[in-house]
């Protein structure tokens, strides 16, 4: 006897059957990007990676004037911290 409200029960004995594509064979599976990647960092016309200054979210009546407006916009990583930033990023950013 069913209960109400339920499906009933396919052949395979409850199995779910999925309409999902597999990859094919041969295929890598795609990349994930690291979302917080996404949300802090910008990638320039030339490749370079910028990131937003530091030392700016609280206690900021203890910072030096000068500090907070430096600290104001986007700075270039080096280098090495960029190429760091771009293995997180597999396909680069969509902005």
């Amino acid at each position: 006897m069913d209960m109400p409200g339920r499906e009933t029960a396919s052949p395979s004995h409850g199995a779910i059957a999925r309409d999902a594509p597999t990859p094919q064979e041969g295929q890598m599976s795609k990349m994930k990007t690291k979302s917080s990647v996404k949300k802090r960092f910008r990638l320039t016309a030339t490749g370079k990676v910028k990131a937003g200054a530091g030392n700016k979210r609280h206690m900021l009546t203890a910072k030096t004037t000068k500090m907070k407006r430096q600290n104001r916009g986007m700075y270039v990583l080096d280098k090495q911290d960029g190429d760091t930033v771009k293995q997180w990023l597999p396909y680069g950013l969509d902005r």
